[in-house]
């Protein structure tokens, strides 16, 4: 039988690799939603293609022009709340890779319906994961983590005790400024910032993997999904991005997970688990990669990682500042309103000015991310 799967970001470059892996098992999904922002042109032949029974523009002006151009055997809904009701309580999964905290009530509603979900988005949890952990255990939902660096660890860490995990061990590229100073930084370009070296990416992402910020993101993430506090959580610069992450053990061995630099890897994972699917991936060829290395990241420099681990050691709604924060500035930065450096300060202005809410109700957190982004528009 087939597994039915919702997909939320469906015309975004990781919702676009989704569907590859879908065409490459075509026996084995069939597709009941999909969502996008903005990009009804994409979505109309993604509908054309895969026959969902609805799908979601959250754009609501595109949203009417879709509704116009279809011929009706798909629902078409519009907005957030749009993308909210296309989860379908008969879905198998629920694959969720919209960008920022507008995953976050998507996410929500997944748990508490018990579904699998294919978690590809950061904030969610980054702003609330107290709250979602605690609705995990008493709704019996699944998260199945996309990110290369969690389901690295995912799959290092799936039989092992709780009580043998010594640390976790995320891996960096670097992104396009390795090695580059903070004079340097003032002045590179929007450009500059989306070349990454390795992976292809949408451009929010891109920019935080240029700043660090993902890597910060990842840190309250993994702490959030595998319970290790964060100063269990190291961070290594890894040029190669072969080794996606480690997990090492009391015993002081470490348990690597390594591939190419392909989503679609992790994607295919996720949709599979527990089962591993045949997937058209390009196989790893270690001579021809030729070597691995490791460094120390700048955090002088780049001082997102800073950031992270503050606000994951204060807890309560700091991570929602920071996280906050960094969608905005990150938003100026792409529309060439501040300079790259003024990321880090925006950021730091609103982490020195927030005073916590500890415990916060989802209300809390949704005020607050509202309350930022009021204060730097």
């Amino acid at each position: 039988m087939k597994k039915k799967v919702v997909l939320l970001g469906s015309t975004g470059s990781i919702g676009k690799q989704v569907l590859d892996v879908i065409d490459w098992n075509r026996d084995k999904y069939e597709i009941m939603g999909l969502s996008a922002n903005t990009n009804i042109e994409l979505l109309r032949q993604q509908i054309h293609k895969y026959r969902p029974e609805k799908v979601a523009v959250v754009d609501e002006s595109k949203g009417r022009k879709l509704k116009r151009l279809l011929d009706g055997k798909t629902e078409v809904l519009i907005g957030n709340e749009g993308m909210e009701d296309i989860i379908d309580e008969r879905a198998d999964i629920i694959f969720i890779s919209v960008v920022g905290i507008t995953a976050l009530k998507p996410v929500i509603k997944s748990i508490k319906l018990g579904k699998r979900i294919a978690l590809a988005n950061k904030e969610a949890i980054v702003t609330a994961g107290g709250i979602i952990k605690k609705l995990q255990r008493e709704h019996n939902g699944e998260i199945i983590p996309v990110d290369s660096e969690h389901c690295a660890i995912f799959q290092c860490i799936r039989q092992e005790k709780q009580g043998n995990v010594e640390r976790l061990i995320l891996t960096a590229s670097g992104g396009p400024f390795f090695g580059k100073t903070t004079k340097e930084l003032m002045t590179v370009s929007v450009e500059e910032a989306l070349k990454h070296p390795n992976w292809s990416m949408g451009k929010k992402i891109t920019i935080d993997s240029a700043t660090l910020m993902n890597k910060g993101l990842e840190i309250i993430e993994a702490s959030w999904l595998f319970g290790v506090p964060w100063n269990k959580i190291d961070v290594v610069i890894h040029p190669q991005s072969i080794i996606h992450s480690m997990v090492e053990y009391i015993d002081k061995s470490i348990i690597a997970q390594l591939g190419v630099s392909d989503m679609r890897l992790p994607i295919s994972f996720a949709l599979g688990y527990p089962d591993r699917k045949i997937n058209r991936v390009k196989r790893l060829d270690l001579v021809e990669v030729g070597k691995l290395e490791f460094f120390k990241p700048d955090r002088t420099t780049f001082k997102a990682l800073d950031y992270a681990y503050k606000a994951l050691q204060i807890g309560g709604t700091m991570p929602t500042v920071l996280n906050a924060a960094n969608e905005v500035a990150v938003d100026l930065f792409l529309k060439r309103k501040i300079k790259f450096t003024e990321i880090y300060e925006i950021i730091e202005g609103q982490m020195k000015r927030h005073v916590p809410v500890f415990n916060p109700s989802i209300e809390d957190i949704i005020n607050i991310d509202r309350q930022i982004r009021n204060n730097l528009l």
